[in-house]
């Protein structure tokens, strides 16, 4: 079952959906994040509470629109918005759930988001399973941004529109900020115990021997998946990363 939901907190409207098999067992929340220009209507993290709510009925799926995403109201993507709602929608789980075993999936720019508030803020997670993270989200957004009127906008700070799939505003501020958060310019090392990283080998988005490297240099578990695009695509694939996050779980 799924129901969508709204938390209303410190002027925020965070738009939100948990996907759950039985609501009165839950004991255990995943918190998932999806990509730059996704939505909590991401169909891969359907897929993947589909296969863990047919064999665990005790976990709640919570997913929601990042700033500026989906269904969100704000206009502008902040890091710092980004990061409210990582607080606040953890907290919301485990209040609503009176649970502390909150584990979090996320993906490419929901990755980035996670590595960062867990170092800034320590991580308040069982575990994290990062598939494809951006490890490299400054060059992500920057290698977008070619037109010479946008590039001039950026110059006065007015906000441009950069997107995948789809389209999200952002502005000089937010560029700046990815630069000064350079994941690979942080340590951690004392959180890759909790940490899995599942990347694909014909990944044209985050590369893949950077994402490698980025674990290799921190411990953190690695796996690599063949022929894996991206977003995974192909099901096949997408059901080999999410058998590897489950057992990592420990579910």
């Amino acid at each position: 079952m799924k129901k969508t939901f709204t938390i209303n907190e410190n002027g925020n409207s965070i738009k939100c959906l948990m996907y759950y098999a039985d609501i009165k067992a839950v004991s255990k929340a995943v918190i998932c994040a999806h990509g730059f220009g996704g939505s909590k209507g991401s169909k891969a993290i359907e897929r993947f509470s589909d296969y863990v709510l047919k064999k665990h009925k005790d976990v709640v799926m919570i997913t929601y629109d990042a700033p500026a995403h989906g269904e969100d109201v704000k206009r502008k993507l902040l890091l710092g918005d980004c990061f409210e709602y990582i607080e606040i929608v953890t907290a919301y789980a485990k209040l609503r759930f009176k649970t502390d075993e909150v584990y979090v999936y996320a993906t490419s720019f929901g990755g980035y988001q996670y590595l960062n508030y867990i170092y800034e803020n320590g991580n308040p997670f069982r575990k994290l399973a990062l598939r494809c993270p951006a490890v490299n989200m400054y060059d992500i957004i920057s290698r977008r941004i070619t037109d010479p009127d946008d590039i001039k906008a950026l110059s006065r700070n007015k906000p441009v529109l950069v997107g995948f799939e789809h389209n999200v505003r952002v502005d000089n501020e937010f560029l700046e900020k990815l630069k000064a958060t350079d994941v690979f310019d942080r340590d951690f090392k004392k959180f890759s115990d909790n940490i899995i990283i599942i990347h694909g080998t014909k990944d044209d988005v985050v590369n893949f021997d950077l994402s490698k490297k980025f674990a290799d240099e921190n411990n953190i578990k690695f796996v690599e998946v063949e022929e894996a695009d991206h977003t995974f695509r192909n099901p096949k694939k997408m059901d080999v990363a999410i058998k590897e996050i489950v057992e990592f779980f420990g579910f």
